[in-house]
This record gives C-alpha cells, structure tokens and sequence, in this order.
C-alpha cells in the first residue's frame, strides 16, 4: 500500500469516527410544499431538486433526514427550521 492510500484510508476512518448527527423533519399538516422547499433551500443549502425529494419523502413518510453533520453546525440550522415554522429534531 503506498503512503497516499494509506493517509486517504486514515482520513476516511478519522471521518467516520466523528459524532455525526442529523436534522430530521417530520411532517405537518401546515406547512405549504413550496415553503417548506424555500426553506430547505434556504436553511440546509439543498439544491431546488433535492429540496422538493425532501419535502415529498416527508409528505409521504413522516419524517425525512435532511442534514447530516457536527451537532455545532446543526444546532443554528434546527432553530432557524422551528422558527420558519417546521417541526425538526437533531438526533445522534
């Protein structure tokens, strides 16, 4: 193994070592498609299509995974939701 596959193979475990945690978005029978779209887009940074695959997983499942990453990071993202009026939650 050469020393540049070996440093990518440390930087992917050091990676998954982190404590990732997720925002998920739970359905609501308030909320409009196009706002809670405007929202992702917004708020977690989504692209318009990746923002209307959430908004319909959510419709459609309850609940959606909508970020992914260091609870610092997610923490002012999950507020700025509830204050646009989405329910959402971090989970480890």
């Amino acid at each position: 193994m050469s020393t540049r596959e070996r440093l990518q193979e440390e930087l992917l475990v050091a990676e998954q070592q982190k404590n990732l945690s997720e925002i998920v978005l739970f359905n609501d029978e308030v909320n409009t498609f196009d706002h809670v779209i405007q929202t992702l887009i917004d708020v977690c940074e989504h692209s318009p299509e990746q923002a209307e695959q959430c908004s319909l997983i959510v419709h459609y499942n309850g609940k959606c995974t909508v970020k992914t990453g260091e609870y610092t990071d997610l923490k002012p993202r999950c507020t700025r939701l509830l204050q646009a009026g989405l329910s959402a939650e971090i989970v480890s």
